[in-house]
């Protein structure tokens, strides 16, 4: 049985402090963005706007989020030489002979944290494994946090010593954009602008430093095969190399090609179950390349920003209607939905 989390909310708080629009705008039937005919492009949203019409930015985030269960945030505010030192290290990692990559894999671990393997991750209900290798990084807890036993503590390689600097530098500046996007967010909901703040302290959160290594052309497979995020919302770095696609509603497969200085996000199923679907987890994917990129390496940064583990994933009370009955009416903690999903993937 999980402990109940320090300063843990209550529905009646989310819902206290809310503007009054209740869960999201511009609701159909199905409780999704009716699109505007002809829409398809994902439209980026500038993080200028956060501060100087931060009405403005939460609904144009929040309507993007409805429509696809994407944003692409433009004019990011990190550092870029933050960003070069966590991928130089990473690729200087990655180029490390596998008998040596082989000792960071974490028995028992679920690839929570250290090295996951080529063909190891595969995409749920999927007959053929992705064609990537990553490292996790994790949260580092102090002695006797309460969280100790559940949150696994990091690891790092001795042959790659700035990767732990680099990586928890980076680990910091995408949590604490990820807090930002959930004040726009909770605006967007009708909830308290802090309303996920105490969600989300001191969560199991992950950032991955991923490669897809090139391919031949005998390679079987995708890179990344058709998925959902597990998480609340994901923060993605690295999507300018074609590949990332993103399923539309109206079945149509979506190339995402971001401008320069632009982080992804995208709804994991914690949030679309905490918000009854209104925000949606869509399926996305990375394919592989055309046969004149199959010689190149991807490399990108997700940082899954998650629940605390204890946190119990309830759909909230103005995210039903009549019309849109709860989908979700048994709660359940953060902690086990992750085991439950890292289970279906084959990395537990």
């Amino acid at each position: 049985m999980a402990q109940e989390a320090d300063g843990d909310v209550g529905e009646s708080a989310l819902i206290a402090g809310g503007n009054g629009r209740g869960c999201g705008r511009g609701l159909g039937v199905n409780g999704a963005m009716k699109p505007a005919l002809g829409e398809a492009a994902i439209a980026p949203v500038s993080l200028k706007d956060h501060d100087r019409d931060f009405p403005g930015f939460a609904r144009r985030l929040g309507d993007s989020f409805q429509r696809f269960g994407f944003a692409v945030v433009a004019d990011h505010d990190l550092p870029e030489a933050m960003i070069e030192a966590a991928m130089n290290e990473a690729k200087a990692f990655f180029a490390l002979p596998e008998a040596v990559k082989a000792r960071y894999v974490v028995e028992g671990g679920a690839g929570q944290r250290g090295y996951t393997p080529f063909g190891v991750e595969t995409a749920k209900g999927a007959a053929l494994r992705d064609l990537k290798e990553f490292w996790h990084v994790g949260r580092d807890l102090p002695p006797g946090h309460p969280y100790s036993g559940l949150i696994a503590p990091n690891i790092w390689p001795a042959e790659t010593p700035g990767l732990r600097e680099a990586a928890t530098r980076l680990y910091a500046g995408l949590e604490a954009l990820g807090l930002r996007l959930l004040r726009a967010i909770a605006r967007h909901l009708g909830l308290d602008d802090d309303a996920f703040a105490p969600m989300v302290r001191d969560s199991d959160s992950i950032l991955r430093l991923l490669h897809y290594p090139p391919l031949p052309e005998t390679a079987e497979g995708a890179r990344a095969g058709a998925h959902e995020d597990i998480n609340a919302i994901t923060l993605l770095l690295g999507a300018e190399e074609a590949g990332l696609e993103v399923l539309d509603r109206e079945g149509r497969w979506l190339p995402i090609n971001p401008p320069a200085g632009s982080v992804v996000v995208n709804i994991g199923d914690m949030l679309q179950r905490l918000t009854n679907g209104v925000l949606p987890s869509t399926t996305h994917r990375v394919v592989n390349p055309n046969p004149d990129r199959r010689g190149v390496a991807r490399y990108s940064t997700p940082f899954f920003l998650h629940f605390a583990p204890d946190f119990r994933i309830q759909t909230l009370s103005q995210c039903i209607t009549s019309v849109r009955p709860d989908r979700y009416p048994e709660p359940i903690t953060a902690r086990d939905y992750l085991l439950e999903r890292l289970r279906e993937i084959k990395l537990a």
